[in-house]
């Protein structure tokens, strides 16, 4: 593991998630652009449509390096059910958080933790550019 934080459901820990996954990886890493906007996306999306989002609430981030690949999870506090997709509409006003995800990354999908659900998003691992 790279790195875990947990942070309030709050917008502006969109922005300190953000800050977080960029500091987990060197500034020339060819990945490192594709995973803070995926991770921005995800949090923005937990804190919006699951309780995290409410008074109270956390979103749990986690980078985890392995088999040859990036593993990002986020963690929220449920939705009462409803499960990440992605929206049939290209053209909506809203809802292409996930289009963006699966555009960037490798494979993505959730499972659930009880009444949580951890949305996993894998990236392909490139070599880090020699220093």
């Amino acid at each position: 593991m790279l790195g875990t934080i947990t942070l309030p459901g709050v917008r502006p820990s969109v922005g300190s998630a953000r800050r977080f996954l960029r500091d987990l990886l060197p500034e020339d890493h060819p990945l490192r652009d594709d995973l803070v906007a995926v991770g921005s996306e995800t949090v923005s999306n937990a804190i919006t449509h699951t309780a995290s989002g409410r008074e109270g609430g956390e979103v749990t981030v986690l980078l985890a390096a392995e088999r040859g690949r990036y593993r990002l999870e986020v963690a929220d506090d449920g939705a009462g059910g409803t499960r990440p997709h992605v929206k049939a509409d290209s053209l909506a006003e809203n809802g292409r958080g996930m289009r963006i995800v699966e555009a960037l990354a490798s494979r993505w999908g959730y499972r659930e933790d009880g009444e949580r659900t951890v949305v996993w998003v894998e990236f392909e691992r490139e070599a880090a550019p020699s220093r």
